[in-house]
């Protein structure tokens, strides 16, 4: 393991097209990831997202309740059409009280592969070596947990929406 960078995968279900909308598209981003945005990912922009609870699963979005309302900018990076979503962010800024915005941040990157059986998302986020020592093991943990939830979120996205 390393402790720099978290690295998950799903396989999803779903065609490229509809996978990379889910994952480029921020609202549709927003509702299955639990976050409300103030405008659209565009490479070189910065969003605000909001915490709000997802629309896919009711135990997680209860969960989330108590970081409800809580805000933090999301620096677009990259939107590489139906290839990979790239932004930059303060891992677990949940704290109350805690002001992030002189901490480094770290870049979430979220690749897709068309395979035979689906599509491949990975979700690598990196940069925690920079992140104070004081919060860097409750960032790496919290948003390990988080990334692990997400993947199944967003898989539960695709499939619902295709049953609509």
């Amino acid at each position: 393991m390393n402790p720099d960078r978290i690295e998950k995968e799903v396989l999803l279900k779903a065609p490229l097209d509809r996978v990379w909308r889910a994952i480029s598209d921020a609202d549709e981003f927003g509702r299955w990831f639990g976050v409300r945005f103030d405008g659209p990912f565009e490479p070189g922009t910065s969003v605000m997202g909001t915490i709000t609870p997802t629309t896919v699963d009711e135990d997680v979005a209860k969960a989330q309740q108590p970081h409800a309302g809580k805000a933090d900018p999301w620096h677009i990076v990259a939107v590489e059409p139906q290839r990979r979503l790239a932004f930059r962010w303060h891992p677990f800024g949940v704290e109350d009280g805690a002001d992030y915005a002189d901490e480094p941040t770290t870049l979430v990157e979220f690749t897709l592969e068309d395979t035979v059986d689906g599509v491949l998302l990975r979700i690598v986020e990196s940069g925690f070596d920079a992140i104070p020592a004081e919060r860097r093991q409750s960032a790496f943990e919290g948003n390990s947990e988080g990334w692990s939830a997400q993947t199944e979120l967003v898989r539960k996205y695709l499939a619902l929406s295709e049953k609509v």
